[in-house]
């Protein structure tokens, strides 16, 4: 598995822009976008892994996972 699939990843269509709108909470914001919403996903599953290479070459650590069951711990603590 890559690390990219630790990350929850979320494509919205936006109103306001007229198009869908990537983003990896905990990674990074609204970084991409476009008409075609699986374009918009895999640009910005190509980001995210960018990004990790680009932290592991640092050294730097990654942040926590925020799919899988964090995610759900997360949805959790939200709802309670």
């Amino acid at each position: 598995m890559k690390d990219t699939a630790r990350y929850f990843k979320i494509v919205t269509w936006s109103d306001e822009d007229q198009c869908f709108i990537g983003q990896c909470p905990g990674i990074i914001g609204p970084c991409c976008h476009g008409e075609d919403e699986a374009q918009v996903f895999h640009e910005l599953c190509q980001i995210v892994e960018e990004w990790i290479m680009m932290m592991e070459s640092q050294g730097k650590p990654l942040p926590p996972p925020t799919a899988g069951k964090q995610l759900l711990e997360q949805i959790m603590m939200l709802a309670a």
